[in-house]
Parts: C-alpha cells; structure tokens; sequence
C-alpha cells in the first residue's frame, strides 16, 4: 500500500503543470510594471496560500483512514 501511495504521489509531481493564480485586478496591475518580479512574487504567495487547506485535508484524510484500519484490526482480534 505505501509504494503504490508512493507512485502517486511522485506522478503527480511529474505531472504538475505550472499555475497562474492571481485575480484579474492583480494581474492588470502587476502587468504593469517591467520587470515582472513583483507579480511571480505575488503569485507564488497566492499558490503557497492554496497549498495549506489541501495539506489540512489530507492529514484529516489519513487520521480517518488511520483510525478505521486500527479499528478493523481490533474488531479481528
């Protein structure tokens, strides 16, 4: 079960593509300006942001599964 959760979590990481995450008014305003380093700033603020609940849900995720599999394992014994 952990390598095949392995595999996927390493497919997934080949497999990302690149985001673009800033709202329209961001984007025009930070569009603006030359050198273009302010607005990769703001976006990876805004990705690193969107990362967070995603790793909460998964850890919550885990617990549950945690938790049913100890408890079949209890139920058996």
């Amino acid at each position: 079960m952990k390598l095949k959760i392995f595999w996927i979590l390493i497919l997934f990481l080949v497999l990302s593509t690149p985001v673009e995450a800033q709202c329209a008014m961001c984007r025009a305003v930070l569009e603006s300006e030359e050198g273009q380093e302010t607005a990769k700033g703001i976006n990876n603020g805004i990705v690193y942001l969107m990362i967070i609940p995603y790793i909460l849900i998964g850890a919550v995720g885990y617990f549950i599964y945690r938790n049913k599999k100890n408890s079949k394992v209890a139920k058996e014994e």
